[in-house]
């Protein structure tokens, strides 16, 4: 087994419950680690036989794009596309972090992680 991670994606978004956080938006880090056999992209070196890590940024982007509540919702959303997405991906981890959030205290960042089952 193999694993591909994008670390630190760079987001901006409008995720929480608060009133003010759907309309000031917010600074995100998200995580992504996913885990597949990649021996024979290791052998034929064609990008058709991996997982495209453009590809997997793509998908970040476009569900961070969709407000939500919850940053659970969001890595869940994640984790569903890139199953959905790539049949050969095995397992995957997702963490997604809200930096300096609105919590009444000095936090770098909050982070919540979900994982496939």
């Amino acid at each position: 087994m193999s694993t591909i991670e994008l670390k630190n994606i760079r987001v901006f978004a409008n995720h929480g419950c608060l009133t003010e956080e759907e309309k000031i938006g917010s600074d995100y880090l998200v995580n992504v680690r996913v885990e597949a056999d990649l021996m024979h992209a290791a052998q034929t070196d064609e990008l058709d036989d991996t997982i495209d890590y453009v590809a997997l940024n793509n998908i970040v982007k476009e569900e961070m794009a969709i407000r939500a509540k919850l940053l659970e919702n969001v890595g869940f959303r994640i984790i569903e596309r890139i199953l959905s997405d790539f049949s050969e991906v095995t397992f995957t981890t997702v963490t997604v972090s809200k930096v300096n959030p609105p919590i009444g205290g000095d936090v770098e960042a909050v982070s919540v992680t979900m994982t496939s089952a």
